[in-house]
């Protein structure tokens, strides 16, 4: 595995040319959170320019890279980012194929985790998908030719954000203050009409109330049920 953790950093290239070598295939899943573009061009494009330049110097046969639905219609600051790291892949020399999916199911507890008492919950669409199901997409991605960019990969269901954030506070008990927020600008115009779904493509099968009782433990749950409820909203 290439990461910090164990000594690797693609934006420099460090340790990158000593854990590649007897390599054939890389699988690209690194990430990075943030709303800058900035932040989100330089590290993407740094990432995948050293890590191709590596993969390119050990022969390495098929570059898989996991990208995002809907950043090649998404002006959002982390969509510019995949989009770079698209660019990058696709015109490089090493054979690559790029799969785009839609957020995991932990997206909703991401979104509360980043804030305070108060939530503030952006008016969109999400159409999440269980992470193991992209795990294994890339998995076997990975055993086939190099495909370019091959069709979205999505989760069985579109729902509101404000709708996954209620479903995991209540099935974990938990209380939050949550505002609406409709964000500004051309990006959250595409969003809101559904730039980042891909409702053609839902081909996941585990679904978020799946998701919900698969991850949030039974105590929880039991413990959410018996308190009284109060409308969030």
């Amino acid at each position: 595995m290439l990461a910090r953790s164990t000594g690797v950093d693609l934006t420099t290239g460090r340790e990158l040319d000593g854990r590649l070598a007897g390599a054939s295939v890389v699988i690209d899943v690194s990430n990075l959170q943030t709303t800058s573009t900035k932040k989100s061009i330089a590290f993407f494009g740094k990432a995948t320019s050293s890590l191709l330049a590596a993969e390119e110097r050990a022969g390495i046969a098929h570059h898989v890279a996991l990208s995002v639905v809907g950043c090649d219609r998404v002006g959002f600051g982390y969509y510019l980012g995949k989009r770079r790291q698209e660019e990058l892949v696709l015109s490089g020399r090493v054979p690559a194929t790029v799969l785009r999916a839609t957020q995991f199911h932990e997206f909703a507890a991401q979104l509360l985790a980043r804030g305070g008492p108060i939530a503030l919950v952006p008016q969109m669409l999400s159409q999440p998908i269980a992470a193991r199901e992209v795990a294994d997409m890339l998995a076997g991605i990975s055993r086939e030719k190099p495909a370019g960019l091959v069709p979205d990969l999505a989760g069985p269901r579109v729902y509101s954000v404000p709708e996954l954030l209620r479903g995991y506070l209540r099935a974990t008990g938990k209380r939050r203050l949550m505002v609406p927020v409709r964000l500004p600008g051309q990006a959250a115009r595409a969003v809101r009409a559904g730039a980042n779904l891909a409702p053609e493509r839902a081909v996941g099968r585990r679904t978020w109330e799946d998701f919900l009782a698969e991850r949030v433990p039974q105590t929880a749950r039991s413990s959410a049920a018996a308190r009284p409820r109060r409308s969030v909203r």
